[in-house]
């Protein structure tokens, strides 16, 4: 009877490590998913380049700002010639009128 009695307690605890070890491959498996997701995110956005690609990414947009810059620069020149040649344009008319 005893005998009996350690079995069945043995076989409660060998269902419960059982239980317990199902438990923790589970959330294992779920941290693995989540790391996953969080890598494939950090490469999405970005965050997982090196300070050497930051670098170079960095110096590709300071390349492209000053184009816009040197663009914006060279149209304010035109506008500014442009109005100096509609102001003597309209000088020349009212110098023929006259």
């Amino acid at each position: 009877m005893q005998l009996g009695l350690d079995v069945d307690v043995q076989k409660l605890e060998t269902d419960k490590w059982r239980k317990g070890k199902n438990k923790a491959e589970e959330d294992l498996d779920s941290l693995k998913m989540d790391y996953k997701k969080l890598r494939r995110s950090i490469r999405t956005v970005g965050l997982g380049k090196t300070s050497e690609q930051w670098r170079q990414e960095i110096q590709e947009e300071k390349i492209k700002a000053d184009q816009w810059e040197k663009k914006f620069q060279d149209a304010r020149a035109r506008e500014v010639a442009l109005e100096k040649s509609l102001l003597e344009c309209q000088n020349k008319e009212m110098g023929l009128k006259a």
